[in-house]
């Protein structure tokens, strides 16, 4: 939403709000499909050592 002309910061935050609300309820967030996991629950990638190259 472009609220460049709006000068009251309340006003326009007031919009910005309303615009997001908006946004939310016509397109709302799907769920993850399964098989894939958020945050903790993803597989953790191997740290290789540090040190002696291995080639």
């Amino acid at each position: 939403m472009n609220t460049k002309t709006i000068a009251d910061k309340t006003e326009r935050k007031e919009k910005k709000r309303q615009a997001r609300k908006a946004a939310d309820e016509k397109n709302p967030l799907q769920p993850r499909p399964a098989g894939v996991d958020r945050g903790s629950l993803k597989r953790k990638v191997k740290v290789i050592a540090r040190g002696q190259r291995k080639r």
